[in-house]
């Protein structure tokens, strides 16, 4: 019997199969056998893999399936590859995973690492099924390829090997992993990024270098890869969990996080599949065309990605029709043709049920670009915050205090919007002095002007572009930014507004003592932070509310904590090896501090960003609308995800951090410094959760208050003055407002044309704004007609009205899948 009822999924592209199909199933059957594979012992006898059982898997089905357009040697090859991933899988689930041999896992996945060889360098001797297979596939495939691709398919491979150890000490220690742990997690140890490099291959074009790093390219892998890993664990969740002991799965994660059934959490699986699969399609048909005008890909290389995208669309519909019906998943319902809906399912049915009256994608669509800004949501009481660790203040608070105010006057951050009173309240040196209480006068004066203008910035963006729906000026405007931080220490532009002045003095005292690479470390970094206040007016610029995995990771940008991490590893930069802050247990132990610090900031601001400032960029509103439940329950959820990745510090710090120290033989100063480092992370949270519960900015009164000083033009729209600690908030305007000292500056004079609304109320207009290099140079204007981000594509509409007005019905049971999610507990 199954575990559960498989849900209705989002199919937006029906499945074709691949012709050669027949001689591919009698190609891999053999190539499976000389590889050793169909006769490899089991620990306790037996054989891994039988004959019989490699047939009803049928490989062949699932890649003629996921790759219906490519040749039949490429079929063959990439045939291959999936035996050898999947016998992998099982013959590393009974080596290891069965006998809980980690220290044989370690020396088992080394070895095996040494066939994915480059250049002259040449592999060790066979000794296992595994290692043969990777060794006959590295030399057929990767001579076809370029280093591009090799660099980055030995990277994806590496990650699925060795993160393996990842669910073998959870099964030892009967650990399941919180949601954001497992779904990044799964992404590493998941073949689906492996898989995304085969599609490379498969439909002969590779994802050219120039562009292969940036975020929307890396965003298709990462939505492909995670809708992949989810229908995944929807399929497999009885022989994983209940059959082979395994709690690797997302569907068990979310029972035990939210205390619900296992339907429940099936269900809600596939929530986030759907939201996943409608983030791929938005990336690639309006992110994705935008990219490739930006940097001037050539048409022969914008065919090329058009194929790549396709190549991820026909495995995401193929994968489905595979799971349906290969014996090695929980199918009964997808096989037989027995639909909860009454209509047809099962082989090659996909896409009549792609309309169905019950699919969650048109529904989820509907809701994630439904959001009612400035609706009146009161104060949120504040959960019991888990914090076990003390705060420390510096003893430099007072001078740091004093100095900040005149460093933000000189940067000309005070006018009419923000002014000296209000940058008095939000006390950013107190801030810097419980997360760096050791700090000298000098560095302490570093931090507390890098929050202020962290903060300043994110805080322009939203307002001055995203408010106009002007996507294009708010890029070019962060473009600029970049020609700041000179890596050779060559000159800059002149400053036209407070950002860029701010970010040039900041670049000087900060970078200016660092080696070249650090400094090139450094400014990614602030790039990265940049980059994502456009993706802020992006996601106004189309009324939607952020994917949850993809406001997760991108709220550790928004935050600044990325960049505060960057900057932790650049202080040593000779004395550690710029790998070992990639290992799971450095790059878990950051992110989790990172959300931490993330979600304390957004219970705090949610009525600031919510009623006062209309903004959908907030975890608690990310939960509200993914989950369908009231703001109290997300709370809660928020909340818990807080609690539960703060155990997982602590887990880590006090038992993964030594055993890595031990695993890769680490010297003592190396070991110092680490420790340091998680012992500053530990201050960084205390001291962010103590500042917003000191500041005054976030009380009723202090907001209404605002609302009431601002000038006219700004409280119309409404939007209210005060910021966010690393958020959208202060509401500042334009380049340079009266009283500013920066030259060039322009005062801020709404346009005659609006073209934004505001529900119930005028709307936000913005002037002209500098975006290129010299000042007085031409403006980007926010125009009085609708603005789209994707030249020659269609335009995104800001609506006159919101396109969802309140619900009559919100909380638990009222979702169209009655995905019903129990209340939990942050304690």
């Amino acid at each position: 019997m199954q575990a559960f009822t498989l849900p209705d999924f989002y199919l937006p592209h029906p499945a074709r199969i691949n012709p050669h199909l027949e001689r591919t199933r009698s190609h891999s059957a053999a190539w499976a056998e000389a590889m050793g594979m169909l006769s490899a012992p089991k620990p306790g006898g037996g054989v891994v893999w039988t004959e019989s059982a490699l047939a009803r898997m049928d490989y062949a089905l699932m890649c003629a399936y996921t790759h219906p357009d490519c040749g039949g040697d490429a079929l063959d090859l990439i045939t291959d590859w999936y035996v050898w991933v999947f016998f992998f899988d099982d013959h590393f689930l009974e080596q290891f995973k069965y006998t809980r041999d980690r220290r044989g896992a370690q020396a088992y996945l080394d070895r095996l690492e040494r066939f994915m060889t480059a250049g002259d360098e040449q592999a060790p001797e066979v000794t296992n099924p595994a290692e043969a297979g990777l060794h006959d596939l590295w030399r057929r495939t990767v001579p076809s390829m370029s280093d591009g691709w090799r660099r980055r398919f030995t990277t994806v491979t590496h990650n699925l090997m060795v993160e393996s150890l990842w669910e073998l000490d959870n099964i030892e220690l009967g650990r399941i992993a919180n949601p954001i742990e497992y779904l990044q997690m799964r992404r590493r140890v998941g073949g689906a990024p492996w898989s995304a490099g085969l599609v490379e291959y498969a439909v002969g074009a590779e994802v050219p270098d120039a562009v292969a790093a940036l975020r929307p390219m890396r965003l298709l892998s990462d939505t492909f890869s995670d809708a992949v890993h989810l229908r995944n664990d929807l399929f497999s969740y009885q022989r994983e969990v209940e059959e082979e002991g395994e709690n690797s799965n997302a569907v068990l994660v979310f029972e035990e996080f939210l205390g619900c059934t296992t339907q429940q959490a099936a269900d809600l699986v596939n929530e986030l599949l759907t939201s996943r699969l409608h983030q791929f399609e938005n990336t690639a048909l309006v992110e994705v065309p935008a990219l490739m005008a930006e940097h001037r890909v050539p048409p022969h290389e914008q065919l090329g990605v058009a194929a790549y995208v396709k190549g991820l669309q026909d495995w995401q519909s193929g994968g489905h029709e595979w799971h349906a019906v290969s014996s090695r998943y929980m199918n009964e319902e997808a096989a037989t043709g027995t639909s909860v809906l009454g209509g047809p399912s099962g082989f090659g049915t996909s896409a009549s049920r792609m309309f169905s009256p019950a699919a969650t994608g048109m529904r989820r669509r509907e809701r994630q670009f439904g959001f009612t800004p400035f609706e009146r949501v009161g104060h949120l009481p504040l959960p019991d915050f888990h914090m076990p660790f003390d705060v420390r203040t510096s003893p430099h608070l007072d001078a740091a205090r004093e100095y900040s105010v005149g460093w933000a006057r000189a940067m000309g951050m005070f006018g009419s919007i923000w002014d000296e009173r209000k940058f008095a309240g939000f006390d950013f040196a107190h801030c810097a002095a419980m997360i760096d209480a050791d700090a000298t006068p000098d560095g302490l004066n570093l931090t507390s002007d890098w929050l202020a203008w962290g903060t300043y910035g994110d805080d322009y963006f939203p307002l001055v572009f995203g408010a106009a729906r002007n996507v294009a000026a708010a890029k070019a405007c962060n473009e600029r930014l970049s020609l700041f931080m000179p890596v050779d220490g060559s000159g800059t532009p002149e400053p036209t507004n407070p950002i860029e002045l701010g970010l040039q003095d900041l670049w000087r005292r900060t970078a200016g003592p660092m080696e070249p690479g650090a400094r090139q470390e450094f400014r990614h970094a602030v790039e990265a932070m940049t980059e994502s206040w456009v993706w802020e007016v992006f996601n106004q610029a189309q009324h939607r509310v952020p994917d949850p995995v993809d406001y997760v990771e991108m709220r550790r940008r928004t935050f600044g904590s990325d960049m505060t991490m960057s900057l932790n590893r650049l202080a040593n930069w000779n004395s550690v090896p710029r790998e070992i802050y990639d290992t799971r247990v450095i790059r878990e132990m950051e992110t989790a501090a990172q959300d931490y610090a993330c979600f304390t900031n957004d219970l705090f601001s949610y009525q600031k960003e919510v009623e006062f400032e209309g903004e959908a960029h907030n975890m608690v509103v990310v939960v509200e609308n993914f989950l369908e439940v009231d703001r109290l329950t997300a709370r809660d959820v928020v909340a818990k995800l807080m609690t539960d990745r703060m155990r997982q510090f602590e887990h880590i710090v006090a038992n993964d951090l030594p055993k890595l120290f031990e695993e890769l033989d680490l010297d003592d100063s190396v070991r110092a410094i680490l420790t340091r480092q998680a012992e500053g992370l530990k201050e960084w949270m205390s001291g962010i959760l103590e500042w917003h519960r000191k500041v005054v900015r976030y009380g009723e009164a202090e907001l209404r208050r605002d609302r009431a000083a601002s000038p006219p033009e700004v409280r119309a729209s409404g939007f209210g003055r005060p910021g966010g600690f690393g958020r959208t908030g202060f509401a500042v305007s334009g380049a340079g407002l009266p009283g500013s000292t920066v030259a060039a500056a322009r005062t801020w004079t709404p346009p005659s044309a609006p073209v934004g609304a505001v529900p119930g109320g005028p709307v936000v207009t913005v002037p002209g704004v500098p975006v290129r290099g010299v000042s007085g140079g031409p403006v980007v204007t926010a125009p009085s007609a609708p603005v789209g981000a994707v030249p020659g594509g269609p335009v995104v509409t800001a609506p006159s009205e919101p396109v969802r007005g309140a619900p009559s019905a919100r909380g638990l049971g009222t979702s169209a899948a009655r995905v019903q999610v129990p209340k939990v507990s942050s304690r």
